[in-house]
């Protein structure tokens, strides 16, 4: 863990933005989510976004490349949906351990080749564990409140798998992201513990929740506190926000988040809120502006974007970055 803490003691370090805005601009038909290998799968593969590691992995590396050319220390491999929980979507929970493993394998080999030009700005590689497509706190059904999709078992197992392929492609870190449903989480960070326990390794832990609207709670009903609270009793590197909303509506979360929190802080919100069409607004001048307040206050140790946000944007803000300090780590708060 030490050349990650290293580093993020020096500096504030720049997280990569959005992958799913960037595949937007390739317009991959079902024919290219599919390549010569799933030519005749039974299913319809197009939005699957994970799948493009195995099939388009020269696109998924150019994107990797542009984030670190813009500025970023820390990429995100193409895995936000990489469990047989997400990918049953697609039947193709068979592929989750091969899908984890070549999307680090790709982001590793970009960010070696970027250590290697200037070894003075090393590159990280976090393995992205999304919040999957079910949750454990609460009922799909409003007629049966009792009822739940999916059990903490049966997520922990998931991420199990999830956990050891990114760890066997090589990733620097894992960031257990976008969470709605903490319970979700828990099982994530259960079962990373697992695997560190039975690998005898220790790697680095950024949590990151989402905050869902105006109410300043997750889906599952925590505020900042009790979020907080629901995660720290395992030693993480970091714990932030990211989703949701745009900087200028997430900066209070962070504040309270930072004031409340000895671990180092973590943000990638959206490029501001969705418009009517669903697309993100906010140009990286704006962004840039709104993630300077939160530098200003002494709030982040690692700053990125999420959804709408692009190479311009995080190009952007790192130039904002690296003209504050990071923000100093108060121990037994």
């Amino acid at each position: 863990m030490s050349k990650i803490t290293d580093q993020l003691r020096k500096r504030i370090l720049v997280l990569d933005g959005a992958m799913g805005t960037m595949l937007q601009q390739y317009s991959f038909s079902e024919e290219d989510f599919r390549g010569e290998r799933f030519k005749d799968y039974p299913s319809p593969l197009q939005g699957n976004n994970d799948l493009l590691s195995l099939t388009q992995p020269e696109a998924i590396a150019a994107i990797h490349a542009k984030y670190f050319e813009a500025g970023a220390d820390i990429v995100e491999t193409n895995t936000f949906s990489g469990t047989t929980i997400a990918m049953a979507d697609y039947d193709m929970e068979d592929l989750v351990y091969e899908l984890n493993y070549e999307s680090a394998k790709i982001a590793r080999d970009v960010a070696d080749k970027f250590t290697k030009e200037n070894p003075e700005k090393p590159r990280f590689v976090a393995g992205s564990i999304g919040p999957t497509n079910k949750t454990a706190s609460l009922s799909p059904d409003v007629n049966r409140p009792e009822y739940r999709a999916i059990t903490f078992n049966e997520l922990r197992v998931a991420y199990k798998q999830q956990v050891e392929a990114l760890i066997d492609g090589g990733v620097d870190m894992l960031l257990v992201e976008t969470i709605f449903d903490t319970l979700n989480a828990k099982a994530a960070l259960f079962a990373i513990e697992e695997v560190k326990e039975e690998r005898h390794i220790d790697i680095p832990i950024m949590v990151s929740g989402t905050i869902t609207d105006a109410s300043g709670r997750t889906l599952s009903g925590q505020t900042v506190e009790a979020f907080l609270t629901s995660i720290s009793h395992i030693p993480l590197l970091s714990v932030g926000f990211n989703c949701a909303l745009g900087a200028q509506q997430l900066k209070p979360y962070l504040q309270r988040l930072s004031n409340e929190t000895e671990f180092f802080t973590s943000a990638h919100p959206n490029a501001g809120l969705p418009n009517a069409f669903g697309e993100y607004d906010e140009t990286p001048e704006q962004m840039q502006s709104y993630i300077e307040d939160y530098l200003k206050d002494n709030l982040i140790n690692i700053i990125g974007g999420c959804c709408g946000t692009s190479p311009e944007h995080i190009k952007a803000i790192a130039e904002v970055a690296q003209k504050y300090e990071p923000r100093k780590l108060v121990v037994g708060v």
